[in-house]
């Protein structure tokens, strides 16, 4: 076991955290950038690692990477990743402004490699962060534990390691064997034989559910597929010229300033741009595979909308699922061997912001406009939250949209802190506070 220091940690090597350690090396604060460590839970820098297949596709433009709308001439650009592994002209030739995921996940991990001040280090998983409070309770630092119990002290800490996947409470008393998140979908579908005639049961009507059923008509070619959902059926994304201009990095001053109603009407219509449809593509290539099976009598694919799942249990050598159709009231049971869950996040911030929360004895989590965590008086230490602050800084916090200025923002946040006073009176966050808006920056 270890203990080490740094002057700043990042939890998480996705691609937020990497946003900030390329805004770090390159804004060029004294002396940052070589204390400055990031670390990754898994062997190596992936992006969706679960759904990481080989014809998914970003949905965010190319030009949205980790530093181009910040600092287009950067050497960590998409571009230059595509020049530096020789395939620049062809990916121009493709005339697509949406690379493959796999090509990004890629990016992300050249970038990984090509920091040379800013550590990454993986196979470091966080189990815990503590506060380091001083004789008046106020935070100096934070104590990152690790599993195998390494810890590591750190002045800053930047938290961007996701939201937990979300199991449906009706779910949740069924052996892990059998639910599988689509999180650890290629990782879990790899160990089940191809062969097989498995009964498979697919939960959700949004992209994660779409192209796990895409994806389980090759890798179990004989499963038997049945798709629930409790929505009416399936959707594009609402997205257009006008609706894409709300995720301009701009727009986070926009939604942080709104009055609470006005806020509140901002994230509940650009849910509809992100959450509960599938992209327009996958959707045309999904109605193509349902038609060729009616075509071809094959009718191993059934779509079951309006149906809630109302209890689970176990019998025997498979699940059984009661599903209670919100149309008619009638009741049917499924009878699947495996569960494949495209039911996304929990919305809630994720425990180990909640449990850092509770050691602060903060009331609520609430962060400043540059995604400072509020806690309390000044103090020697912040800490910062990444992709988990939609309901202050709008539906583009967990995109790739906003990363290269959010990075940015963080970077100078932290610069500014390390510059202030120990009073730090003069230095006030722009808390959203209910009821009216932030005061100006």
């Amino acid at each position: 076991m270890t203990d080490r220091d740094v002057e700043l940690l990042a939890v998480g090597a996705g691609p937020s955290n990497l946003a900030l350690a390329v805004a770090v090396e390159e804004l060029g604060f004294d002396g940052l950038a070589e204390s400055s460590l990031v670390i990754e839970r898994g062997a190596a820098v992936q992006w969706q690692e679960g759904l990481l297949l080989p014809w998914a596709k970003s949905q965010v433009a190319f030009v949205k990477d980790l530093v181009s709308l910040r600092n287009p001439r950067s050497e960590f650009s998409f571009l230059n990743y595509l020049h530096s592994v020789g395939r620049l002209d062809d990916f121009i030739n493709m005339g697509n402004f949406s690379p493959f995921r796999v090509e990004v996940s890629g990016y992300f991990g050249w970038v990984a490699e090509r920091l040379t001040k800013v550590r990454v280090e993986t196979g470091r998983e966080c189990v815990g962060v503590e506060p380091v409070l001083d004789s008046a309770g106020t935070p100096q630092g934070w104590l990152t534990r690790l599993a195998g119990g390494d810890t590591i002290h750190s002045r800053y800490l930047v938290i961007g390691a996701g939201r937990d996947p979300y199991i449906p409470p009706v779910l949740s008393d069924l052996p892990a064997a059998r639910v599988i998140h689509s999180t650890q979908y290629r990782r879990r579908v790899a160990q089940l034989s191809r062969e097989l005639p498995y009964r498979v049961v697919v939960v959700g009507s949004a992209q994660s559910a779409a192209e796990m059923v895409r994806a389980l008509q090759t890798d179990l070619p004989n499963a038997d597929i049945t798709w629930v959902m409790r929505s009416i059926g399936l959707r594009a994304y609402d997205t257009n010229k006008f609706t894409n201009e709300l995720y301009y990095p701009s727009f986070v001053d926009k939604v942080f300033e709104a009055l609470p109603e006005g806020r509140a009407q901002i994230l509940r219509e650009m849910h509809r741009t992100n959450y509960s449809g599938i992209e327009t593509d996958l959707l045309a290539d999904l109605y193509g595979d349902f038609y060729l099976d009616r075509l071809s009598g094959r009718d191993r694919k059934r779509l079951v909308t309006m149906a809630d799942i109302t209890a689970a249990r176990e019998a025997g050598d498979s699940a059984v699922l009661e599903l209670s159709d919100r149309r008619t009231g009638e009741r049917d049971e499924l009878r699947p061997d495996v569960i494949f869950l495209g039911t996304g996040f929990v919305r809630e911030m994720p425990r180990l912001v909640r449990d850092l929360g509770a050691r602060l004895g903060l009331d609520r989590i609430a962060v400043t406009r540059r995604y400072r965590l509020v806690a309390g008086d000044p103090a020697g230490a912040a800490c910062y939250l990444q992709g988990v602050n939609e309901a202050t800084h709008g539906i583009a916090d967990s995109l790739l949209s906003v990363l290269a200025q959010r990075g940015a923002d963080i970077a100078h946040d932290i610069l500014a802190h390390r510059l202030a006073s120990t009073e730090a009176e003069a230095y006030e966050p722009d808390v959203a506070v209910a009821g009216r808006p932030a005061p100006p920056r």
